[in-house]
């Protein structure tokens, strides 16, 4: 089977209770050699000796006092946040149960980015037996800001970071360079679009996230999407749902809705009021998904047996900056004992 996402560093955790994965010395060392904590040629002796102490053991104890001895206070601020970060992940037996605490508990202090790193992770677990590249490309999401382009009644989505890296000409060399400088229009540069005729060529781009594909209404990615949004609660919640895209909500009997991102929670809250909404506002609706439990009593009593809208939305720059937290954060879960 083709390796994909060597980037989300799975190979650096290992299997723990439950299917899940926990966290290793090698995984956390790799942290320490980010740009925001390896050293440089102007880094004073106790940073140096801090890092040195880390890489030896990354575990170790990061005390205020050593912290207070770097010279650049900006260093010891990443290493407060890093040991934040680091502290929680320690604490609890796998990656997904410190994930899940931060998402119950409060995530003040981690930055975004270490959020979707850990969301890497867990997705490249969970979809490790997958052999279908458009399904890991609707997987991306997930983790990665997506720019979106509707046209004719598709959706493409392409990763935010790729495309401004070619719209900045480094993705394309001198061409491109000169591009930018006579201001061509970044819709003249095209990404490959991923689908069943080409699917392939994932296998070797995937940790590049340079291809694009539709989440349109009965396409093959809008199909991906919802089988990764079922495995992820799934794995995570302990629950089995069918999730199945719907163009509409006519439901007399609606109780129940989760935003996959901040600007569809918004669009779902006002609609589920009756609250009037703009055209422009409904236009930049992605899709919307009826969600069912194979197990009713997995549901709380007052809504048990009735399905749960969601919605995915870009905002009106045209991105997408899904929030997975949301739907594990939001079902309506019946207490367990």
């Amino acid at each position: 089977m083709a390796d994909f996402w060597r980037s989300a560093g799975w190979r650096l955790v290992e299997p723990a209770d439950g299917g899940r994965i926990r966290i290793t010395d090698d995984w956390l060392r790799a942290y320490l050699f980010r740009p925001e904590l390896a050293p440089i040629d102007e880094s004073c002796p106790a940073e140096r000796a801090l890092h040195e102490r880390l890489a030896a053991d990354p575990r170790a104890l990061i005390d205020d006092a050593a912290l207070d001895q770097l010279a650049d206070a900006d260093v010891g601020t990443n290493y407060r946040v890093y040991r934040t970060y680091r502290d929680r992940l320690l604490a609890r037996p796998s990656i997904e149960a410190a994930y899940l605490d931060m998402i119950e508990n409060g995530i003040e202090g981690i930055p975004p980015l270490f959020l979707d790193q850990l969301v890497h992770v867990q997705l490249r677990h969970l979809l490790r037996n997958c052999v279908d590249p458009i399904r890991l490309r609707a997987a991306e999401p997930f983790f990665r800001t997506q720019n979106v382009s509707i046209q004719d009644g598709r959706v493409m989505l392409a990763d935010e970071e790729t495309v401004d890296m070619h719209a900045s000409g480094q993705g394309f060399g001198s061409l491109g360079k000169l591009l930018v400088q006579i201001e061509t229009k970044l819709a003249s540069v095209e990404l490959d679009v991923l689908d069943e005729a080409n699917a392939e060529i994932y296998w070797q781009r995937s940790d590049r996230f340079d291809t694009v594909f539709d989440l349109g209404f009965t396409r093959p990615g809008l199909d991906g999407f919802c089988r990764v949004l079922e495995a992820w609660v799934s794995h995570l919640r302990g629950v089995d749902v069918s999730i199945q895209p719907v163009q509409e909500i006519s439901d007399q009997h609606w109780s129940w809705h989760v935003g996959l991102d901040a600007e569809a929670n918004a669009f779902l809250n006002d609609l589920y009021q009756g609250d009037e909404i703009d055209e422009a506002r409904r236009a930049r609706l992605l899709s919307l998904f009826r969600l069912e439990f194979a197990d009713p009593a997995d549901m709380l009593e007052r809504v048990r047996g009735r399905p749960v809208y969601l919605g995915l939305m870009m905002a009106e720059n045209e991105r997408l900056t899904m929030k997975p937290q949301n739907i594990l954060a939001n079902l309506p879960l019946a207490v367990r004992s």
